[in-house]
């Protein structure tokens, strides 16, 4: 199953495209996608909307193998993605994945048994407000704990960064779940030793039915990914996946599974993926 834990992300900046190439691009997308691209005026939103999808193609293409127009990703009404296709086959039980993108950076994480959530943040603040002004527009969403943690790590930068960690986690399980965004977030308090070791109370209670990676991405960018149990899952998501039960053995074995760091892709990695599944051209034969 391991080959199913995959951890991608894109530096967007690095990728300054011209009309052309960036409509080329947009073309490889199947008609229906397109317009979820083309709603945002600015260039960057294009960007990171556009990026978010071809690296939900070309994952599924490379990990499952599936031609690429036979992949079919479609959403949650709380809109999360997740792929209609029933190709995953035996060696994943419950294929599923999540992207997300803030600033410079858009990733993607799947998992084949687990549920997966993601979440990138960018430490910065709105333009006019301190950092205080602005995280306690946020307060109802944190345990005293939390927000004690929060308050009291230094200075401004520090009570901002804390703050962006504490979210970043949060966005991930709720993410995971099929949740929409900001919605329960007040119900997951997490415990950590220096950011390692964390651990987290699901309304109150203890829970060893997921596991959290926090990552620094670089240029003041964090991301976190969560992994927890199918049973988690809202009950609009759950109809997505192949699984809900698993045995005490299986679970374990999804949920310990080696997490991997994240591959630096770029757009011009990703393109030859999705015209090789396209046209359903061999793997060794697309450089060629």
């Amino acid at each position: 199953m391991e080959k199913g834990v995959q951890r991608w992300v894109v530096d967007i900046s690095k990728w300054d495209p011209s009309p052309h190439d960036f409509y080329s691009a947009l073309s490889l997308l199947p008609q229906h996608q397109r317009p979820s691209i083309t709603r945002f005026v600015r260039m960057e939103d294009r960007k990171r909307a556009l990026v978010s999808r071809l690296l939900q193609y070309a994952l599924v293409h490379e990990v499952l193998g599936i031609p690429f127009d036979e992949i079919n990703i479609n959403r949650t009404l709380e809109g999360k993605p997740y792929l209609e296709n029933e190709k995953a086959g035996l060696e994943f039980p419950n294929f599923n994945f999540n992207v997300s993108h803030h600033g410079d950076y858009v990733a993607i994480a799947s998992e084949p048994l687990c549920l997966v959530g993601l979440d990138i943040v960018s430490y910065l603040i709105p333009p006019k407000e301190t950092v205080l002004e602005f995280i306690q527009n946020f307060s109802s969403y944190f345990s005293s704990l939390e927000w004690d943690n929060i308050i009291n790590a230094g200075s401004c930068d520090g009570i901002l960064v804390e703050f962006y960690r504490y979210w970043c986690l949060k966005e991930a399980y709720v993410k995971a779940i099929g949740s929409g965004l900001a919605s329960g977030l007040d119900k997951v308090e997490f415990h950590h030793t220096r950011w390692t070791n964390i651990s987290v109370k699901i309304n109150g209670e203890d829970t060893r039915e997921w596991r959290f990676w926090p990552f620094e991405l670089g240029k003041r960018h964090w991301v976190s990914v969560a992994r927890g149990h199918p049973r988690s899952a809202t009950e609009s998501y759950k109809k997505t996946l192949k699984g809900i039960e698993f045995n005490g053995e299986e679970y374990h074995e999804g949920l310990h599974l080696p997490n991997v760091d994240f591959v630096s892709r770029t757009v011009e990695e990703l393109i030859p993926l999705l015209h090789g599944g396209a046209y359903n051209i061999p793997s060794d034969k697309r450089n060629t």
